[in-house]
């Protein structure tokens, strides 16, 4: 299990952040018809030396949010503060400094290295942009590199083709690391990658993290994985953050329905406690970005759904020790926790009702598992 190096300040800070991203109709005058909703609304902190993972369905936004982070997109609205600067709205000449505190690794191992160039050159490039070093001296950094994350200093003359997966992943940390950054985006690293390959590759981000002090924000759809590496672990469902945690009390203790379903799809070794285990089945597809549903935007496919869900949006509750969930119906939550409950103010929509409160539970007693 990860062991948190966190000091509890916040290294980055989204405030409301929303990415939509446009569709548009026409072939010589092009008009925008309608707007993908990939990231509405989202505040989060990560904290400076701990990993916090983000987790949810293909297509919930975490990826597209990771990418606003490091400010690869562009924002619609919101703002987002990294080590006490607003970097929301900096052009591209005043985020370059920047750069070198803010990286990520990319999901794809295969598309994100250059297949044209030698691996000396692509784990180069940044030292070379950032003019840090002459050639002989990028030369050596480079080897230094490779030989950190487990590859050879003979390697540098090689062309990406040449390497397995997780060599290629390797060769992505390695191009990561190279400016020594402060925040870490490592976007489904791992996701491409054999299991037992997936287990070095993990391994090795917990040695790097140790060594660099490093500060990573890991975004994945394997909550086995996440488990694993997380300290903080927040859930994406359609473009909200809907549950945010520490890691473990969330696997023991998941509040809102759709953490619920996505736990009971983790595989369990055991067979007999996997047979006995009750597995929760979505159904109906999930909604368009495009027209999200009103109110909870699970709603549609929750099985405690009432019509309250469908008519206002739940914000975000403090149920103590850093828990805090969107849902009118929460789950495992005695009357008492509930009565010390509170809404987060900093990420309650602005849509959402003043001080509003969760439902009182009535279906269920805390631990069952259900509603309550």
């Amino acid at each position: 299990m990860q062991v948190s190096t966190s000091n509890g300040s916040a290294l980055l800070q989204s405030e409301h952040v929303v990415k939509y991203f446009p569709i548009k109709r026409g072939i010589l005058i092009q008009r925008e018809v309608a707007q993908v909703h990939a990231v509405d609304d989202v505040s989060l902190e990560v904290r400076r030396g701990e990993t916090l993972g983000l987790v949810g369905e293909s297509g919930c936004g975490k990826s597209t949010l990771g990418r606003c982070f490091v400010r690869l997109f562009p924002l619609t609205d919101g703002r987002i503060v990294f080590d006490g600067q607003d970097i929301s709205k900096l052009s591209r000449r005043d985020m370059r400094p920047l750069r070198r505190e803010l990286q990520i690794v990319f999901q794809d191992p295969y598309a994100s290295l250059n297949p044209r160039k030698r691996v000396g050159s692509i784990v180069g490039a940044p030292l070379e942009i950032h003019g840090i070093g002459d050639r002989r001296e990028r030369k050596k950094q480079v080897q230094e590199l490779l030989d950190k994350v487990g590859l050879s200093p003979e390697h540098y003359n090689r062309y990406p083709h040449e390497f397995s997966g997780g060599q290629r992943q390797r060769i992505g940390v390695a191009r990561a690391l190279a400016l020594r950054p402060k925040l870490v985006v490592a976007d489904e690293p791992v996701s491409a990658l054999d299991v037992s390959i997936q287990a070095q590759v993990i391994n090795l981000l917990a040695d790097l993290q140790e060594e660099f002090e490093l500060t990573y924000v890991f975004i994945a759809h394997d909550l086995g994985v996440v488990r694993h590496v997380s300290d903080r672990i927040a859930v994406m469902y359609l473009g909200k953050i809907v549950e945010i945690s520490p890691a473990e009390e969330l696997y023991e203790r998941p509040i809102m329905p759709y953490t619920e379903a996505l736990l009971s799809a983790v595989p369990i070794p055991d067979p007999r406690e996997s047979a006995a285990r009750e597995r929760i089945v979505l159904e109906g597809d999930v909604p368009s970005p495009i027209n999200p549903p009103s109110g909870c935007r699970f709603h549609p496919r929750c099985r405690y759904a009432t019509d309250v869900c469908a008519q206002i949006e739940p914000p975000l509750v403090d149920y103590g020790n850093g828990h805090l969930a969107a849902c009118h119906h929460p789950l495992n939550v005695d009357k008492e926790t509930l009565a010390r409950a509170s809404v987060d103010e900093r990420r309650t929509p602005a849509e959402a009702d003043e001080g509003a409160k969760p439902a009182e539970p009535g279906r269920a007693t805390a631990g069952d598992g259900r509603g309550g």
